[in-house]
């Protein structure tokens, strides 16, 4: 059976999303790690979103029943390896599937560590030059068809960039800090069925929120992906930047589902804040999205 012939039995409005990895599972059996890794189902395609730092995401699919083969595209976030280093693995089970990457990926990307230790490398592997046959490198948008786009670098309506000041990256002027230029989202349309999907969200949550609703008119039914807190400290400061996060997500009625760089403690703090609109995500977290409505 074909990849067509299978996603349409789906309902012509649902959107289903299996968290392959995560920093975390909620299921026996299944392997975690410090990264993100997420397969999507639409009428249409077979997407999978992010890769994990290695091959154990192919490992939970298979457990999971999922057939990485009959992906038909693959979307890589950004640059660090927590996201893109079970690329080549996903290359080597699947020889068909297109993977859009922003040309700005490959750069070297450095994560700065306690004060007089050098920042180290949080970029890509370097094997990646094997499959460069099989990437479509994107700007800052591209429309794949009427469900799919990819879109990036929202305006900065929201200040968001604190929460990533460790993050850096080696450019022709010497190490300054990550502009995350290399960062993409990605927006599905099914019928009247709305999703966002981001990988850590560096460029702030909000603001990929406010684009995405800019673009449809309306907000989002879901929004999926990691709120890029967990580097934050405990005090007065993260704390302001973590419930104005809350605040403006607050109104309408988008159901937010995140884990990996969210962290614990911002987590908890926008529970408070967002109530059963903020859901958590983790290794086997299944979500079907359909006409307006999220469920676990």
């Amino acid at each position: 059976m074909n990849t067509q012939t299978q996603s349409s039995a789906l309902r012509p409005e649902r959107v289903k999303v299996v968290t392959l990895l995560e920093n975390a599972a909620c299921r026996e059996g299944l392997a975690s790690a410090h990264g993100l890794s997420l397969y999507l189902e639409t009428p249409r395609h077979r997407i999978l979103f992010d890769m994990g730092p290695d091959g154990a995401f192919a490992e939970n699919a298979a457990a999971l029943g999922v057939d990485l083969k009959t992906v038909d595209l693959a979307v890589l976030s950004h640059g660090h390896y927590d996201h893109g280093g079970g690329l080549a693995a996903f290359c080597r089970c699947n020889d068909t599937a297109r993977i859009y990457i922003r040309r700005d990926a490959f750069g070297e990307f450095l994560s700065a560590g306690p004060a007089g230790e050098e920042p180290h490398y949080i970029g890509l592997p370097e094997d990646l030059e094997l499959f460069r046959d099989r990437f479509i490198l994107t700007g800052g948008e591209i429309r794949i068809d009427e469900e799919l786009t990819l879109f990036a670098d929202p305006p900065m309506v929201f200040d968001a960039m604190k929460a990533s000041a460790s993050l850096l990256e080696r450019t022709a002027a010497g190490v300054e800090p990550d502009a995350f230029s290399h960062e993409q989202n990605l927006l599905i349309t099914a019928g009247e069925t709305a999703v966002v999907v981001a990988g850590c969200a560096h460029r702030g949550m909000v603001n990929i929120a406010a684009e995405a609703r800019r673009r449809l008119g309306r907000d989002a039914d879901a929004v999926i992906g990691g709120f890029h807190l967990f580097q934050l400290g405990q005090d007065a400061q993260a704390d302001d930047l973590i419930d104005a996060t809350g605040r403006a997500l607050l109104p309408g009625k988008t159901v937010y589902y995140t884990g990996h760089c969210t962290g614990d403690y911002a987590f908890h703090r926008l529970s408070g804040l967002l109530g059963d609109r903020l859901r958590p995500l983790h290794g086997g977290t299944e979500i079907a999205v359909e006409g307006g409505n999220a469920t676990p």
